[in-house]
């Protein structure tokens, strides 16, 4: 397969079926923001060493994959291949691994700064990358398009995993959390 195809090169790209549209518009926002995130997610597992940690951090790639080719398809042009459907069971399955880490970790009751071992520091990359990610789904919404609720739902809680997923990390290499202090 030939990687370039020089069909790129005046600003518009395909989509899933053969839709033209341009490499800036909202659709493409949203799913080339899940593309980014996935591959931060990449970096991240480069500096994760539990094996659940590292399975469940693969499994939210490939659901990423799964977020891509759904954003990726206009479903007012076509049907949504079934391979690209985000299901309540993935849903599920983000909020399962949420409440099992949260139940090791302590309550927090103030604002945590971003940082602490490098692994946490790079997890809270992926948490911000996600809110933009999600952002980008929503303006797309408002453009009029329709996106799945299950979509939506899951990036929203994908960026809850990894909120207290970086939690646990710096807990797991015994780093405090950086709290932030109000200024005077």
């Amino acid at each position: 397969m030939k990687i370039y195809t020089r069909t790129g090169d005046q600003g518009q790209t395909s989509l899933v079926g053969g839709q033209r549209v341009s490499k800036t518009c909202a659709r493409l926002e949203s799913y080339g923001t899940i593309d980014e995130l996935c591959s931060q997610i990449g970096l991240l597992i480069t500096y994760c060493t539990d094996d659940h940690d590292l399975q469940s951090l693969t499994q939210v790639q490939n659901t990423l994959f799964v977020v891509g080719g759904y954003l990726a398809t206009d479903n007012s042009q076509r049907d949504v291949r079934p391979g690209n459907i985000v299901t309540p069971d993935m849903v599920t399955a983000i909020e399962t691994e949420i409440d099992r880490i949260n139940a090791t970790l302590p309550p927090f009751r103030c604002f945590i700064l971003p940082g602490g071992c490098r692994a946490a520091a790079v997890c809270h990359v992926c948490r911000t990358v996600c809110r933009r990610a999600e952002r980008r789904i929503l303006a797309l919404c408002e453009e009029g398009a329709e996106v799945d609720t299950q979509v939506i739902a899951y990036i929203n809680r994908l960026s809850d995993y990894l909120f207290v997923l970086a939690r646990k990390l710096n807990a797991d290499e015994k780093h405090e959390e950086i709290i932030w202090q109000r200024t005077k």
